[in-house]
């Protein structure tokens, strides 16, 4: 249980990183360094094996990237516009339905509503929200549940973490022309270069290590209850590190949406996949 929550403090405390640095440089310039980060180790640790590969294979993979890349890159997009405590909550909202939906259980509808209701208690401090910043929070969500749909499939073509390792690489190169565009100039700086990599590490090595490690020894439904807290812990790193203060009616927003998810995973599956790179 360690490593798996040492695993969600690495993956919002990368993003808190990132944060410090969006009044010098582009979101996108930090995500894509990110992607590369996560690629460049990915593929020097799964090598994976490009023959042999039919058409649906690589329409798979590709598919997965192209979520992969939309979903980081919305997600930074949202986070830089609102607190990260309450981007992540919103986006937890994505992978909450899939599992619900993938559920038989009538009651599991319940763990909707009270996600929703989490969600609509944001909207009676709008004033705080830029809504575009919770429009990109929504559409990372929408990707991170098409993620967890394609992660199955891949896993089914891609044996291992060769589909990862590849969709990873595709992520990068999608996001290149948005990051050596107009944001070229961002890469100048060395310093910025290492806090990108430092931000892959935190937010995709790291996480992603000791979550494949903790699955050998604990039980996906456990797994996913631990899962649950990403949006609490982002709050938490927002707090710490950005000073990114959550009012009372925005905690219990959280709130709704952890319970919900620990409600779901209880009950049934579990509603999140480990956070993709």
């Amino acid at each position: 249980m360690g490593l798996v929550l040492l695993g969600i403090v690495s993956v919002q405390l990368g993003a808190g990183v990132a944060k410090t640095i969006f009044d010098e440089v582009d979101p996108t310039t930090v995500v894509w360094l990110r992607l590369c980060t996560s690629a460049l180790v990915m593929i020097a640790i799964a090598r994976p094996t490009l023959r042999g590969r039919d058409r649906h294979d690589w329409a798979i993979v590709l598919a997965f990237g192209a979520t992969l890349g939309l979903m980081n890159w919305a997600f930074y997009q949202s986070f830089q516009r609102i607190p990260l405590g309450i981007a992540v909550t919103i986006e937890f909202v994505g992978p909450l339905l899939i599992a619900v939906l993938g559920s038989r259980r009538r009651r599991d509808l319940a763990w909707v509503g009270l996600a929703g209701v989490g969600v609509l208690l944001l909207g009676f401090e709008r004033a705080d929200l830029d809504p575009v910043g919770v429009a990109f929070a929504l559409l990372a969500g929408a990707c991170w549940g098409a993620y967890i749909l394609i992660s199955a499939e891949t896993g089914r073509r891609w044996p291992g973490l060769d589909g990862l390792a590849v969709a990873s690489v595709v992520a990068a190169a999608l996001i290149a022309p948005l990051a050596l565009g107009r944001h070229a100039d961002d890469l100048a700086d060395p310093r910025v270069l290492l806090i990108g990599a430092a931000v892959g590490l935190l937010s995709s090595v790291i996480p992603y290590t000791c979550e494949l490690i903790a699955l050998r020894s604990i039980r996906p439904g456990v797994f996913g209850i631990l899962m649950s807290v990403e949006p609490a812990t982002a709050a938490l790193v927002g707090m710490l590190v950005l000073t990114e203060f959550l009012s009372p009616v925005q905690w219990l927003a959280v709130a709704c949406v952890v319970t919900a998810s620990v409600g779901a995973t209880r009950s049934g599956r579990a509603p999140a996949e480990p956070l993709p790179d």
